[in-house]
Order: C-alpha cells, then structure tokens, then sequence
C-alpha cells in the first residue's frame, strides 16, 4: 500500500511549491501531460501552466514531461516548453521513469513526479524511489479504461484517508465529496 501513498496532494501544477521541493532535495520534475498539464486530447496548453514550467526552470528545475500520450504528442509540448519528453511511456512501467531520469541526468532522490493518476504516476514514482505529487485532474473526459481505474482510485484514496496515510481534507477536495 505505501506505493500508492503520494507525498504530496495539491489542487493542481500551479499548487506546487517549488521554494519546498528545492528544501527536499528536489532538482528536476517528471510531469505527466493529459488531465496534469491539459485537458485530455487538448491541443493546447493554459499559459499559466507554462510560465509555471517555465518558472520552474529560471529556478533550477530540470523538467521533462512522462507521458502515455503518443510520441509526436508529447513532442509537441516539449517543443513549445522547451524541454525534453518520453511519449508511449507506458506508466507505471518502471522503465518509463528511468528514461526520464537519463534525459534529466538525476538520481531517483532528486526527482518529483507530478501527475493525476494514483496508479500510474503515483505508484510508478514510488516503485523507483521519486517523490510523488499528486495533482487533481484538469478534466473528466478521459479514455473508458481511465475512467474504470479512476473508480478504484478513488476507493484507494478513500481507504488511505481513513488509515491518516494522506491528507482527508485534500481527497474530499479531490472527490468533490465524502
């Protein structure tokens, strides 16, 4: 079960205190895209979401986006952020984040994942030791299987509240209820 416990929850990518990550230890970021950055399948980026990244790397941060999103997808948002990106990534595959520590050239210690999904980003970044960032999803238009998963999901982080392994107040947020 602690693969599945992030170290952190917050409403979303804007949410994140990058001054607290530094303090970590934390020196480079593996973002998801779809429901993380941008809505599912949406072509384009808020640009708040981008002078983040972009404030991220004025302060240091080595950034590189992880994503199941097709290749050429996930491309096009590297290219417009300018940074690198592993598209097909297959998460929670474990060789999805260690790509994205060579392209980051980091140990696992200094690297935060930040992503939507408790069984994909979550339990992929603790299988290789990364500190997990769970973040609200920006939509609820997703893939049919993604909607199943997040069903279990939100029964998962039900059960970690309830055990004080997360934050109750930050899943009632996310839930929308409880």
């Amino acid at each position: 079960m602690k693969l599945l416990v992030p170290d952190a929850i917050v409403p979303g990518v804007k949410d994140i205190d990058l001054a607290d990550l530094r303090q970590r230890g934390i020196a480079g970021l593996l973002v998801d895209i779809d429901n993380t950055l941008v809505p599912w399948g949406n072509p384009q980026m808020d640009q708040a979401l981008a002078r983040w990244i972009e404030q991220a790397k004025a302060e240091g941060f080595k950034v590189c986006l992880v994503s199941n999103a097709l290749p050429e997808r996930a491309q096009s948002f590297a290219d417009l952020l300018g940074i690198p990106a592993v598209g097909r990534a297959m998460k929670p595959l474990s060789r999805a984040f260690r790509r994205g520590l060579v392209q980051l050239q980091l140990p696992p210690g200094q690297v935060a994942v930040v992503g939507d999904q408790l069984f994909t980003d979550v339990f992929g970044a603790k299988r290789l030791g990364l500190y997990a960032i769970l973040v609200n999803p920006l939509s609820t238009v997703e893939l049919g299987f993604t909607k199943i998963m997040r069903k279990l999901e939100r029964k998962m982080l039900r059960r970690l509240a309830r055990r004080g392994l997360v934050d109750a107040a930050a899943i009632r947020s996310r839930l929308g209820r409880d």
